[in-house]
């Protein structure tokens, strides 16, 4: 049976002062998690704001557990990243 995994994120963003610098932070941060977990993501919410970001990540695996571990990974990585802080997150398997 295939699975779905969603990963939502929302992101503090300190010491952004425009638009520009925010979705330059987010653009780069989106390429490596694309390159790096091959997951599909895109920034869903917030746009228009400065200081926060809502990410969506996306992946399709036969085996919940492989997700589960993957979408964590993921979210490891986005708080290593050290430009964002996660403030509240969310993971579902469908």
């Amino acid at each position: 049976m295939t699975r779905i995994g969603v990963l939502e994120v929302r992101l503090v963003l300190h010491g952004v002062g425009s638009l520009k610098e925010k979705r330059g932070i987010i653009k780069s941060l989106l390429e490596r998690t694309r390159n790096r977990f091959h997951v599909a993501v895109s920034e869903v919410g917030c746009q228009d704001v400065w200081g926060t970001a809502e990410l969506g990540m996306a992946a399709v695996s036969g085996d919940a557990t492989v997700l589960q571990g993957l979408l964590e990974k993921v979210l490891r990585f986005i708080e290593s990243e050290g430009r964002a802080v996660v403030v509240d997150y969310r993971v579902e398997i469908l």
